[in-house]
């Protein structure tokens, strides 16, 4: 039988909203609080944009995260208590994600690189529709897609931005991307497709000089851009901790059936 691991050294981050500096006041005068370099875990209090900022933050340190909700929207948090918190972290399940690699080439050849554990999109920046091309693995797989823009998600990220833009959910351990338009007016039925997360993926902008467009990945923006090329990253994985009955795969799962 494996032996829990102890979580002794604990790192708390928090938003700066009044409820989660609250709980970080309390949660730090009753547990301490060790450097995140030095730490057994993460601890991060407050919503779903906090926990993917420590995420990022913390992206290549190969520790596990554990976020209590603390703000407005919490789909990747536990709940709060302030009670026997290392018990509960012992307890915790494990969800291990892998980022989006993002390669965004703008109109003077600039190559700018960034990662993503939600989406990465493009989009519009006017009010002229985007045209754009998709290939995946350097074969061409849409000549022209006339929408709003265009998105890669990951699993984590697929009851996100994917989800408001009619993508489907994807289970958290699906070897799956979601490709998904957004608004698209041509074709207008086309509803995206489910790709390999080994799928290389690559979006051309068509008349960008008349149609600029901006790729995002999560908060990280482009201008102007010219060409995107999006793939799984393996070389990183995080690790995200979730209290029993309530991991990520279940939040997932229960999404599919009108809410979490």
């Amino acid at each position: 039988m494996t032996k829990p691991k102890r979580y002794d050294r604990i790192a708390f981050v928090a938003s700066a909203g009044a409820e989660a500096q609250a709980a970080f006041t309390q949660l730090t005068g009753l547990y301490g609080n060790c450097n995140p370099d030095e730490a057994d875990v993460i601890v991060a209090l407050g919503g779903d944009g906090l926990m993917l900022q420590t995420l990022h933050q913390h992206m290549r340190a190969g520790k596990p995260m554990y976020g209590m909700h603390r703000g407005t929207v919490g789909f990747l948090m536990n709940e709060f208590s302030t009670h026997d918190l290392r018990a509960r972290l012992e307890a915790a399940h494990e969800s291990v994600i892998h980022p989006l690699l993002m390669r965004a080439t703008d109109v003077h050849g600039g190559a700018h690189v960034h990662r993503a554990i939600n989406e990465v999109y493009l989009f519009r920046q006017t009010h002229q529709a985007a045209r754009l091309k998709i290939l995946i693995d350097e074969r061409e797989r849409m000549a022209e897609l006339i929408a709003d823009g265009v998105l890669v998600a990951t699993p984590a990220g697929s009851t996100a931005y994917n989800l408001s833009a009619q993508g489907p959910i994807l289970p958290i351990n699906a070897a799956l991307l979601a490709l998904t338009p957004i608004s698209a007016f041509r074709p207008r039925r086309w509803r995206g497709a489910l790709l390999p997360n080994t799928a290389y993926v690559v979006i051309e902008v068509l008349e960008g000089e008349k149609r600029p467009v901006a790729a995002v990945a999560d908060h990280d923006e482009v201008r102007d851009v010219r060409r995107v090329e999006v793939l799984s990253d393996k070389t990183i994985s995080m690790r995200m901790l979730f209290d029993p009955g309530h991991s990520l795969e279940e939040r997932i799962l229960r999404e599919q059936f009108g809410g979490y």
